[in-house]
């Protein structure tokens, strides 16, 4: 760039690295480490493909941090690892249209939950229907597994609602039925 741009340069790179920020912190509201946020603004706003090295380079990370971090953000679906290497370097690139971000990490976490809690919540409701038959049981015993057992079947409600939600967020027809501008027309986001 020329001498007379370094001015508005700074300011560039300045409002760059307070979106780059911004990122790191709603990450972290997410439960996702604010340096992996920080990572993902880099990539998000590189116009390229990137090594770990260039990672390590751009955020001044060890490699073992780096890999860490990238395998992170490759499990949420933020980052791509691309088939193509350079010089048998791996390459990655980071999912910039943030709906398919929404909708790959918050399907991924919310799909978690749903698994690990229906799970426990039948093998509860297993174990008290098992107690509650029981000759050997107090009323005492079976009233409070009852009284459980209600509370649970709500908690079941919801989480079957929860597995609708994640299955139209997952498909795409969510945004069907809250459209954006980007998705419109085809009912996905772009």
């Amino acid at each position: 760039m020329m001498e007379k741009d370094k001015p508005l340069e700074e300011q560039y790179e300045q409002a760059k690295h307070e979106v780059i920020e911004a990122i790191a912190q709603t990450m972290d509201l997410y439960g996702v480490n604010h340096t992996f946020g920080t990572l993902y603004g880099v990539m998000y706003f590189e116009e390229k493909e990137m090594t770990l090295e260039e990672m390590q380079q751009k955020m001044n990370m060890s490699k073992s941090n780096m890999s860490y971090a990238i395998r992170s953000l490759l499990s949420s679906q933020m980052v791509t690892k691309l088939d193509k290497k350079q010089v048998r370097k791996d390459q990655y690139i980071a999912e910039t249209d943030f709906f398919k971000v929404f909708q790959n990490f918050f399907g991924n976490k919310l799909q978690r939950e749903i698994d690990v809690m229906s799970l426990a919540i039948d093998e509860a409701i297993g174990a008290w229907s098992s107690i509650i038959l029981s000759p050997d049981a107090s009323e005492e015993l079976r009233s409070l597994c009852l009284q459980d057992m209600f509370k649970l079947q709500e908690a079941k409600a919801y989480y079957e609602w929860l597995q609708r939600f994640v299955n139209h967020l997952q498909d795409g027809t969510l945004f069907q039925l809250l459209p954006t501008d980007a998705s419109e027309s085809s009912g996905q986001p772009k």
